[in-house]
């Protein structure tokens, strides 16, 4: 433990107070940051704490989570927000509030909810301003890396998109060569790929040689399992298992890492399989039905999710095709009782079929881009296990500046 570290109570270290009511009617357009119990939740025309500013998920499924913002904001009643930070960094405090075991002093009632009088006793070791800057400093490098990982891997991702959506929903190429131009920002090459008319089809107009057809004539369609629970032996191995939870919340495209993992003998002794990297995960049933995500590595799957593989080795085209075509699967799932996506759901759908050659060249120019994108995730995902790892031990003083400094480099 570090010395020379003053002993505070969270009361004497910063002070609380419960947010504000905002409803629909009286929230006003502008730009400033409501703040709730889940973090940003929309925007007002006006605010009620300035930034930098901290504010703890008071009630709600978010209860307990803490959030930064860089503005001034709208603290929401679902939180409570620091009105005085003491003297002491802001940026600490949001780190400091991370470490606490605040879910133990729930006030009680019959709704979970966040009392500051019940958390203001709890117990602090806080150090000098000097040495908050510094940790905060730390701690912030690694953050604002992760972000810029993630904005990004988000910018690469909208740019295949993009180019998806040119070529084979809106159909600029066919478009431009109907009109008598060449496509613009295309080869002769690539051009050549595309027809030059159209024709009718049950989707309206599509280009002149392509198909109406189902997902399932360009995916298979892979489901899941969950190795029996009570058997030791078939957890916490080297394989990862990819649930719908670990689908609903990633906070990235690609998925490289899963909360639980199974050995082996839990591949072997139940339904789940291998699911081949560059698969999309779409969850299937339950209130995040229509999530997905992009494999970046092999893994296995439960039965709450379906994988889709591409039949015409172009994996990132079936991603970009799915992630047009999710919300249609998800309205096609509603009425009945869990709003489950099911075989029939795709089975039933109904989407344009680009030639091959067309596909082949997207991919080519699109998988590059994805990798990064997996790249990056993966990068991400190891910043963020050292500032977790780091984190409660800088704020308690168990580990020095010096120490956490090489381990970040």
């Amino acid at each position: 433990m570090s010395s020379g570290w003053a002993v505070r109570t969270l009361g004497e270290f910063t002070r609380l107070q419960r947010g504000h009511d905002l409803t629909a009617s009286e929230q006003l357009d502008g730009s400033v940051p409501v703040m709730g119990s889940a973090g940003p939740n929309g925007t007002h025309g006006e605010a009620l704490a300035p930034g930098p500013g901290v504010v703890i998920g008071r009630s709600g499924a978010s209860i307990c989570r803490v959030h930064y913002s860089e503005v001034d904001y709208w603290p929401h009643n679902t939180c409570l927000y620091v009105t005085d930070f003491l003297g002491n960094n802001q940026r600490f405090t949001y780190y400091l509030l991370q470490t606490l075991n605040l879910a133990g002093y729930n006030s009680g009632s019959a709704q979970p909810s966040l009392n500051r009088n019940f958390i203001y006793s709890i117990p602090l070791r806080v150090p000098s301003r000097g040495e908050q800057d510094e940790i905060a400093a730390l701690l912030r490098a690694l953050d604002d890396r992760i972000a810029l990982l993630r904005e990004t891997n988000a910018t690469l991702e909208a740019i295949a998109q993009a180019l998806f959506k040119s070529w084979f929903v809106d159909f600029d190429p066919v478009r431009a060569k109907q009109q008598g131009f060449a496509p613009a920002g295309m080869d002769e090459a690539t051009a050549a790929l595309f027809p030059d008319s159209f024709e009718s089809s049950a989707l309206g107009l599509v280009p002149a040689g392509w198909q109406v057809g189902s997902i399932l004539d360009r995916a298979y369609l892979h489901s899941g399992g969950t190795p029996k629970t009570d058997r030791e032996d078939y957890w916490g191995g080297g394989i990862p298992w990819a649930s719908a939870k670990d689908v609903s919340q990633s906070r990235d495209l690609a998925l490289v890492g899963t909360g639980r993992t199974i050995t082996e003998l839990g591949l072997a002794e139940s339904a789940t399989r291998m699911i081949p990297a560059r698969a999309t995960v779409v969850v299937a049933r339950g209130a995040t039905t229509g999530r997905l995500v992009f494999l970046g590595r092999e893994m296995a799957m439960n039965q709450t999710c379906y994988a889709l593989t591409t039949k015409a080795g172009t994996p990132v085209a079936l991603h970009c095709m799915l992630r047009r075509e999710i919300d249609a699967l998800v309205n096609a799932a509603h009425g009945s009782v869990f709003d489950t996506i099911t075989t029939n759901t795709f089975a039933r759908s109904k989407v344009v079929q680009p030639s091959q050659i067309a596909l082949e060249r997207f991919e080519e120019l699109a998988a590059p881009l994805f990798e990064r994108v997996v790249e990056g995730t993966s990068a991400a995902q190891t910043l963020a296990t050292l500032r977790d790892t780091l984190l409660p031990r800088l704020i308690s003083g168990q580990l020095r500046l010096p120490e956490a400094e090489a381990l970040a480099a």
